[in-house]
């Protein structure tokens, strides 16, 4: 933040999560409004709706003589005369699509998009929404630049410097195709360079070198014999109404009856009880829960403190009233959850040894280094996602070392789920490190994915 953000000034800020991306971006607004920079003009922050709170408090801890406006809720009546006296106005992506004609008629200094993969779909209103805004300085803050492929990169640049890399198709053509389905280390070493004069990016071993080890463990977890029944089952139907809708209408027209097939093997791992078919029913137990068990009770007698993340909501209610049963009361974290900052101080203070969150409710803007052990109780496809969740425990302020474990269903979809992980993984770290191996992503994936246990 050294730097004012002087005219036509656009950088992506993607320093690992918790290097303190946001009182960065503070100290930059506040320095150029005292610098004069802004001209009498506000800067906008906008960010998910779940992080609108805690940029208001980070703003009043760091910045008090900053003027503060939080755009947001169902009775916001600000105006865009009334936001443009004030020096940094606060919203969410929802409201920015809401109030999008508003916005599009106002003249900011500096616009900042927070976690800015959500305008990873260039196509999507979100992303339309933020390209439509008028400043003179543009940043995007993410800890994750690009989650699942190159074209969500290319967006991101769309927003902060139009035209850099290309139109979407020029770019596919040059840097896309060639590095990410042909393994072209020179198209992307020359994309690293492209885009390094306004990509900055530190990371955590460069910065805290105080801080405690990650310690991570794959727990490989084999289904009970009733389980695995039912996974084969499921397996063997999906796998051939799978084939027979990409043979009648292709591969991309399929997508929605693979991701429903993906989603029902994944269900199977977790709990039965969360796959709705009537040979479910019959099975009662799940390995990966009674194993669950087993980890965290003597974790939580030894007085140890840990996050449990789960996609499934469904399966952190499970797991909550399971806790229950043996005594221990849980914390809960979903996407329906109003009052997060309450639940995030009540950990923080030692209410509870378990916090259960869901991955997309709490994968970002939570600080929660009273806790050492991190439990992810299924994987994602996007390893970016699981760090993120990991990191907030694992960040500035933490003084313990941190446990993390991953449970994984032996044989099974999980397991093909984390190869996917390891090839999206060297994907983005050839992106931030030209001399990391090139990666080519295959067409076998789909087999891969709904072959037999084994």
């Amino acid at each position: 933040a050294a730097a004012a953000a002087g005219p036509n000034v656009v950088f992506v800020l993607a320093d690992d999560m918790g290097l303190g991306k946001t009182l960065q971006t503070l100290a930059l607004v506040l320095a150029d409004r005292e610098d004069g920079a802004t001209e009498g003009r506000p800067s906008l922050i906008v960010c998910p709706t779940s992080l609108v709170s805690n940029w208001r408090s980070e703003a009043r801890k760091f910045c008090p003589t900053l003027t503060v406006t939080v755009h947001h809720g169902t009775g916001r009546t600000d105006s865009g005369e009334r936001l443009g006296k004030t020096d940094l106005v606060i919203t969410s992506y929802p409201i920015l699509v809401r109030d999008e004609a508003m916005f599009r008629g106002m003249d900011f200094h500096a616009v900042v998009l927070d976690e800015a993969q959500n305008i990873k779909n260039p196509r999507t209103r979100n992303a339309v929404a933020a390209c439509g805004l008028k400043a003179s300085a543009r940043f995007c803050l993410t800890g994750t630049p690009m989650e699942n492929h190159l074209g969500e990169l290319w967006s991101l640049y769309h927003f902060v410097l139009p035209g850099f890399l290309g139109t979407r198709d020029q770019f596919t053509a040059a840097f896309r195709t060639p590095i990410e389905r042909l393994g072209d280390k020179e198209r992307r070493e020359a994309l690293v360079r492209r885009i390094g004069p306004v990509f900055l990016r530190r990371t955590k071993q460069a910065v805290l070198g105080e801080l405690p080890p990650k310690i991570e463990t794959i727990q490989r977890i084999p289904l009970s014999a009733a389980q695995a029944d039912l996974y084969e089952s499921v397996r063997a139907a999906m796998d051939a109404r799978v084939h027979e809708e990409i043979d009648r209408r292709g591969m991309e027209r399929s997508r929605i009856m693979i991701l429903d097939a993906l989603l029902k093997l994944r269900q199977v791992c977790c709990h039965p009880q969360l796959l709705k078919v009537d040979a479910a029913k019959a099975v009662k137990e799940s390995a990966k829960l009674e194993a669950l068990m087993e980890l965290v009770e003597p974790l939580v007698a030894e007085g140890r403190r840990m996050l449990v993340f789960s996609q499934f909501v469904e399966m952190l209610q499970v797991i909550r009233e399971r806790l229950k049963a043996s005594g221990i009361e849980p914390l809960l974290l979903t996407g329906q959850t109003k009052n997060r900052g309450a639940l995030v101080e009540e950990f923080q203070k030692g209410a509870s040894p378990v916090f259960l969150i869901s991955l997309k409710a709490g994968g970002t803007g939570l600080n929660l280094t009273a806790a050492d052990t991190v439990i992810h109780y299924d994987p994602w496809w996007n390893p970016a996602a699981e760090a993120q969740a990991t990191d907030r425990a694992h960040r500035m302020g933490q003084r313990s070392t941190v446990f993390v474990h991953k449970l994984i269903c032996e044989g099974t979809i999980e397991e093909r789920i984390l190869e996917l992980q390891v090839r999206k993984s060297a994907l983005v770290a050839g992106l931030l490190d030209a001399s990391a191996p090139a990666v080519a992503l295959t067409a076998e994936d789909l087999e891969m994915l709904l072959a037999p246990i084994g």
